[in-house]
């Protein structure tokens, strides 16, 4: 039934209805967690391998000579850089390989910005003011970075094929904007893959600001789930393209291919980037862990068997997803209170409530012993004007937990929808 539809006798009766469900849920006493992109053990289990690449008798020289047990090779080692252009279909010379978190390198780069300047300009921290672009919904650790550092943050609303360029494209000419986040494939939450004019669009951005940067976060570019379907352009060479080849920092890593805790991170970006980030890094280290970096690139060799992986790995998360679509689809798909995003790659799916109810909906849940991801989480501040947003996160769940976290979410939506409306 259609809610908008019921009478206010028909809306009360059906409010008993679920009511009386919740409480029964309720009274399973479940602990259920769908809050963050987490792979599961299974999915660990997948990369296990990787821990017997290196050991005691091992060659732990790269192609160039260089001893991993030893200091040196900021930029990370020969294979890693060229594994990581495989990956982004980039030059090596463009690639810099660091740990196991592209997080710490996003963070660095700000704080690189805001104590010394980029490229040699006026460091933000002497700057007035400082604003940031955020796509949203988005990705709440991004919004969460750039708070951190005071920046004032400016949403940009989230479209089908990537954020609304329209508004970007006006908002840069402001001098006081300084970056943009983007996760261009498989967007955090949203599942969206920014379509090629988007890409260019970006790259053919005139900012007022010289140093403004694109943080080009390209996380999920081999999580798919339907095959190797979803492509999106190199947003290095389309920024060269455009004369614009500073203006991009792009960011990957192998942590959800393998171990979040050990796997490595990179950075893609002009070679004047790369020789201003190794001008700071030398101050903060002498050389990553490239025995970790050897590792790596022994058990993937290189793109096409991490496609093999991959698929692997969309064997365990696309049962997942499906069972979350599947309730979903189940339970409110007839009752026109929800819209929900049906991704083919990434970790999550976003959800968007009647206006007003995703706050009560996620208190709902956690009285119920399932925990998500705060409302409003995917925007800037944490606060989502509208109240509707709700990200859904799979991965680390059985299936059996998915089927009763997201139907007690049903239920849970429905009364606070049906609260709204009586």
């Amino acid at each position: 039934m259609n809610y908008s539809s019921l009478t206010k006798q028909q809306l009360k009766d059906e409010y008993e209805r679920q009511s009386k469900r919740y409480e029964n849920l309720k009274a399973q006493q479940l602990c259920l967690d769908l809050s963050r992109g987490k792979p599961s053990a299974e999915q660990l289990d997948l990369s296990n391998a990787i821990l017997d690449c290196v050991n005691s008798s091992s060659v732990l020289y790269t192609e160039n000579g260089t001893d991993c047990r030893n200091y040196g090779l900021l930029e990370g080692i020969p294979e890693a850089r060229n594994l990581f252009a495989e990956i982004l279909d980039t030059d090596p010379s463009n690639v810099l390989v660091a740990g196991n978190s592209s997080l710490i390198l996003m963070f660095a780069l700000l704080s690189h910005a805001m104590i010394d300047g980029i490229m040699g300009g006026v460091p933000f921290c002497k700057q007035e003011k400082i604003k940031f672009l955020c796509p949203a919904p988005g990705y709440d650790r991004h919004f969460d970075m750039t708070r951190h550092f005071g920046f004032e943050l400016i949403t940009v609303d989230m479209e089908s094929d990537g954020p609304n360029m329209d508004q970007i494209e006006e908002l840069v000419k402001d001098p006081a904007v300084k970056g943009v986040w983007c996760v261009p494939k498989y967007q955090n939450p949203t599942g969206v893959v920014y379509s090629d004019k988007t890409v260019r669009r970006f790259a053919a951005l005139k900012p007022a600001s010289p140093d403004f940067r694109i943080f080009w976060d390209n996380a999920y570019c081999m999580h798919n789930y339907d095959g190797d379907t979803h492509t999106i352009l190199d947003i290095i060479s389309e920024c060269k393209k455009a004369q614009n080849e500073d203006m991009v920092y792009e960011f990957c890593s192998t942590s959800k291919m393998s171990y979040p805790g050990g796997g490595i991170a990179a950075i893609a970006t002009s070679p004047a980037n790369i020789i201003d980030i190794k001008g700071f890094l030398k101050y903060a280290t002498i050389g990553p862990d490239k025995i970790n970096q050897l590792r790596a690139v022994r058990f993937f060799k290189n793109k096409q068997n991490i496609k093999k992986h991959m698929k692997l790995q969309a064997a365990v998360l696309a049962p997942k997803f499906a069972a979350v679509q599947k309730v979903l689809e189940k339970e409110l798909s007839c009752c026109g209170i929800g819209e929900w995003t049906k991704p083919c790659g990434g970790y999550f799916i976003s959800f968007n409530t009647p206006e007003g109810c995703a706050k009560r909906t996620v208190s709902l849940c956690a009285e119920c012993g399932v925990k998500f991801t705060p409302a409003g989480a995917t925007f800037p501040y944490g606060i989502d004007p509208a109240d509707r947003n709700i990200r859904l996160a799979p991965s680390f769940a059985t299936l059996d937990e998915i089927e009763k976290a997201v139907e007690i979410f049903c239920v849970s939506v429905k009364i606070a929808a049906l609260e709204k409306l009586l």
